[in-house]
């Protein structure tokens, strides 16, 4: 069925498919970033206020109103991103949205309720700090966490709909007897991507906010209000660190039943093998069809996969070479700089929170520091890597098993000029965030935020 559909949904005559590729993907690792910080951001904000509710500590309070101006700064680049993003879903896969747009439009439709809702309640948070009773004011910022969350299931939701297609059927080239519902939360890869995503959203945004305040605790600055600042962000990233190895594996297996090409693509698994071992590091030689420098766990890929030692693993030969994932060694240095990382801000988060538990306090070793100044960007570094993993995993196909990105993309010209005017204008982008959250950071802070009494956070 796969091979009448790819040839009904034919490539079109476009030399520049991988410059379209490319373009959406700078596009994607610059906005993605900025949906953790759209997602798990506000809820920082909320639980600094909510303490300053709590305890009438005005430093929470003080905390609470100086993360506002950041959560509307990232708000406002996001809203670019995001844009951008839209448009290009049009303009470089026009035949993708022509044939699915009816299956997966429900989604986008909410996303942009759930977008222009934020927007709405992100203006009635920041102009209610002085004309809102404080309770009402906290309540007013709920929708913001709320909203936040709809926007990206969604479209996380048509991204598992693209890993795993149904809730329609295809009738000369055409998706009818759509069920949206059904094609958007009925695939199989929906729930552990949400959950993979969101955990993702908190290491990111966590380890990145507590990375700018460890990086002042190096230069000195280490008084109330960064121990304070520093506690909240660090508490959510540690949490959720270890949880990540959870989902990981739940994700792992769900891939390796439901797209065992990409699989094994992540693995560098030439052929396939019963008892299969994991390699780590390593590289794909195409020739072989094996892994080269790598360093081999027997039976450790077919107990990960299947939590069995001894299960058949698919190998890239299970199918024909046109329908594998490329290039392999993109899809496998990117999962294991996801896992790599991962497993670091895991360990990190563990002796955090021992640290903690045993001593009431954090670490007070600058290399704890140190770490926290590193994790933040390596976070980063694994949330992309993860995205790679996911989307050139799927290659050659836009939806799985049904339509080639060959098939989707645009016969326009003009896609070299306007990936690098994109490029350009991302270049714009960052150094302006650059210049907006320095400005934020060297503003004052309220002249009694350091002379309130509290309870020691460190």
């Amino acid at each position: 069925m796969s091979a009448v559909l790819g040839a009904a949904l034919g490539p079109v005559q476009q030399h520049y498919l991988d410059e379209a590729r490319q373009m959406q993907a700078l596009s994607f690792a610059v906005h993605i970033p900025l949906v953790c910080f759209g997602v798990a951001f506000p809820l920082m904000v909320l639980v600094a206020e909510w303490l300053n509710l709590r305890t009438g500590d005005g430093l929470y309070r003080t905390l609470a109103r100086r993360w506002t101006r950041i959560m509307v700064a990232l708000f406002a680049i996001g809203v670019i991103t995001g844009t951008i993003l839209s448009f290009e879903l049009g303009l470089l896969w026009p035949n993708f949205t022509a044939t699915f747009g009816n299956v997966f439009g429900l989604g986008f439709a909410i996303e942009g309720f759930s977008f222009f809702m934020e927007a709405i309640f992100i203006g009635i948070y920041v102009y209610g700090w002085e004309r809102m009773p404080p309770r009402w004011h906290f309540v007013s910022g709920i929708p913001i966490v709320i909203t936040g969350f709809t926007g990206s299931m969604m479209v996380i939701a048509v991204n598992g709909w693209m890993n795993h297609p149904g809730g329609y059927r295809m009738v000369n080239g055409k998706a009818v007897d759509v069920h949206p519902w059904k094609a958007l939360f009925g695939n199989s890869f929906f729930w552990h991507e949400l959950v993979h995503m969101y955990i993702a959203a908190f290491i990111v945004a966590g380890f990145c906010v507590a990375a700018t305040y460890a990086f002042g605790r190096l230069r000195g600055n280490w008084g109330r209000y960064e121990r304070t600042a520093i506690a909240i962000p660090l508490t959510l990233a540690v949490i959720a660190a270890p949880a990540q190895l959870l989902v990981g594996d739940w994700a792992a297996r769900e891939v390796a039943t439901k797209q065992p090409v990409k699989l094994a693509a992540i693995e560098g698994l030439g052929k396939t093998t019963k008892s299969a071992p994991e390699h780590l590091l390593g590289w794909y030689d195409k020739k072989d069809g094996k892994v080269k420098y790598g360093i081999e766990i027997p039976y450790l890929l077919s107990l990960l996969s299947f939590h069995n030692p001894t299960a058949t693993v698919k190998g890239l030969d299970s199918v024909p070479p046109d329908d594998r994932p490329g290039p392999v060694n993109v899809v496998r240095f990117a999962f294991q700089t996801m896992v790599g990382i991962g497993s670091l801000l895991a360990v990190l988060a563990v002796f955090t929170l021992w640290v903690r538990w045993r001593r009431r306090r954090l670490p007070i070793t600058p290399w704890f520091y140190r770490g926290l100044v590193l994790a933040g960007p390596l976070s980063i570094v694994a949330l992309i890597a993860g995205w790679i993993t996911t989307e050139v995993g799927r290659q050659p196909w836009i939806v799985y098993g049904v339509m080639r990105t060959n098939a989707a993309v645009t016969g326009a010209g003009g896609v070299p000029v306007g990936y690098g005017i994109l490029a350009l204008v991302y270049l714009g982008v960052a150094c302006a965030v650059v210049w907006i959250l320095r400005r934020l950071a060297r503003a004052p802070l309220d002249a009694h935020a350091d002379s309130l009494p509290t309870a020691p956070v460190a």
